[in-house]
Order: C-alpha cells, then sequence, then structure tokens
C-alpha cells in the first residue's frame, strides 16, 4: 500500500513538474516569436519595400545599344537592388499566361513594348524619392513611360510605422501577460507544498532555507521550458530562412543570439522571481489561512 501511494505521489510530482516546465516553454516560445518579429522588424519591412517594381517601359525606336547602357547605368545606380530586362515576346508570352489565352491571336499584333523592371532598395523606397528617380528616367528620348504604383508606395510607407509601433506595444502586453501566465503555474504549483513550506517553518527553519529548493526546482524547470522554446525557435528560424532566404536570418548571428539569450534569461528570471514571492506569501500566512 505505502509502495502504491509513494509511486502516485512521484507520478503526481512529475506530472506538476512536466505542466509547469510545458507552460513555460509554450509562452517562452510564443514570446521569442514575437521578439524574432520584433528584432527583424526592419528586415521585414525592407523585404516588402524592395518588391516594389519600376517598370521603364522603351520606345519600339530604341537602339539595343541604348537600352544595354540604360541597364548597366541602373545596375550601377545607387538606389538599384535588380534591373531586369523584359523583351515584349517575354512580355506578351507573360501576359498570356496569366489571362489564359493568346490576345495576340485575337489583336493580331503585340501591342506591349520592352521594358527594364528596376527593384529598388528600401531606403531609396518614398513618394518623393521614387518621383525623382522616375523624372530622371522619363526624361531619355528613348524611354516611353515609367509606370509605377505610387499610391501603394505611400501606403507601404504609412503602414511599415504603424505595424512596427503596434509590433512593440504587443510586445509589451504580451510580455506582461507571459509573466503573468508563468507566475501564475508556478503559484500553483507551491500551492500545493503550502504545507510542506509551513511545517518546515514551525520546526525552525529558515525563510531562505525552505525557500532555497523551492526557487532552485523551478529555476530548473524554466531552463528545461526555455530549452524546449529555443528548440521549437531553431526550427522555426530554419524554416523561415529556408522558405524565404531573401530575409537572411541566419545571417544576422547578433540578432539570434540576443534573442535566444533573452527567452533562456527571461525563463530563468521569471521563474526565480515567481518562485521567490509565492513561497514568501505562504510563509508570511498564518496556518489557519491556509485553509482557504
Amino acid at each position: 500500500m505505502s509502495q502504491y501511494i509513494e509511486r502516485y505521489q512521484r507520478r503526481k510530482l512529475i506530472s506538476s513538474y512536466f505542466s509547469v516546465a510545458l507552460s513555460i516553454a509554450l509562452v517562452l516560445f510564443l514570446l521569442g516569436v514575437l521578439g524574432l518579429l520584433v528584432l527583424n522588424t526592419k528586415k521585414l519591412a525592407d523585404h516588402f519595400k524592395e518588391q516594389i517594381t519600376i517598370s521603364v517601359f522603351l520606345k519600339d525606336s530604341a537602339k539595343p545599344v541604348e537600352i544595354d547602357q540604360l541597364q548597366k547605368s541602373l545596375m550601377l545606380a545607387e538606389y538599384t537592388k535588380s534591373a531586369e530586362y523584359i523583351s515584349k515576346e517575354d512580355a506578351a508570352e507573360q501576359y498570356s499566361e496569366d489571362i489564359g489565352e493568346n490576345f495576340e491571336e485575337f489583336l493580331g499584333y503585340n501591342p506591349l513594348k520592352n521594358s527594364i523592371d528596376v527593384n529598388l532598395k528600401a531606403d531609396f523606397v518614398s513618394p518623393q524619392q521614387i518621383d525623382e528617380i522616375a523624372e530622371e528616367l522619363a526624361a531619355k528620348a528613348y524611354v516611353d513611360e515609367v509606370s509605377y504604383d505610387k499610391p501603394l508606395i505611400s501606403l507601404l510607407n504609412n503602414n511599415a510605422r504603424k505595424i512596427s509601433l503596434w509590433i512593440l506595444v504587443a510586445s509589451a502586453v504580451f510580455t506582461v501577460i507571459a509573466v503573468l501566465l508563468i507566475n501564475s503555474s508556478i503559484r500553483l504549483s507551491i500551492y500545493s507544498k503550502r504545507f510542506i513550506i509551513k511545517t518546515m517553518q514551525m520546526v525552525g527553519a529558515t525563510k531562505t532555507f525552505i525557500r532555497r529548493p523551492f526557487i532552485w526546482t523551478n529555476i530548473k524547470l524554466g531552463m528545461a521550458g526555455a530549452f524546449v522554446a529555443l528548440i521549437g525557435l531553431g526550427v522555426l528560424v530554419y524554416y523561415i530562412n529556408k522558405n524565404f532566404p531573401e530575409l537572411n536570418l541566419l545571417q544576422d548571428y547578433m540578432v539570434l543570439i540576443i534573442l535566444f539569450v533573452g527567452v533562456f534569461g527571461l525563463g530563468v528570471i521569471i521563474s526565480w522571481a515567481s518562485t521567490h514571492f509565492a513561497t514568501q506569501r505562504f510563509l508570511n500566512l498564518r496556518t489557519d489561512d491556509l485553509y482557504y
């Protein structure tokens, strides 16, 4: 009978530790994901800005040497990320694929023009700068038209600032929620041992002596939870980097180190603080109050 009770108590203890570690891991993982967003907000905004294309349409009379010179000059320009020449034939083929039919057969000719698609560096994606670049390109005699989505550029710049602000606000709110959730899990774990705490106090143990094993146990649980969260974050970073290599997440080692150390440190600090205050609360309670 005593062995059965002992096994039951051991399973109950392991289950309690597992639930605490798991809750810490889940909360820290979500906090780490948010931290990843915060640390890479500018990089994400720059990525979307650099997807905006300026199409430089060329006149049919433009000579190949002029087109080649324009493309080379664009590639050398400080504002250019990439410049790709698209012939009218390639454009017609792509457009036919998009609409699902050959429009040249219907029209009898190809109305499209040769063009150079220019993607700008993120620092130059603003309405004023793009207007200046477009005016400079349109002034060339062999350029027929310079086209870009001006409303989208304004919208992207405005929303990038708003999103950055809201991510910071969400990070602050979620950090508070994370602390409260981890604190609640640890307090529930210690609550089940409140009579043990009070018994140790009644036989003369000091508060520091009583707190020490609880703090050390929950710090280890916090470290275990943080380790699991870091594994999840590592897998997530690898997946994002594999599917979106242009973000170059793995190349910025310092950001990842700061994130991982921050998540691990937060798990340890929250576990220590929560355990300290939870045990202190029960140490300060009267024996009669432990039943409520």
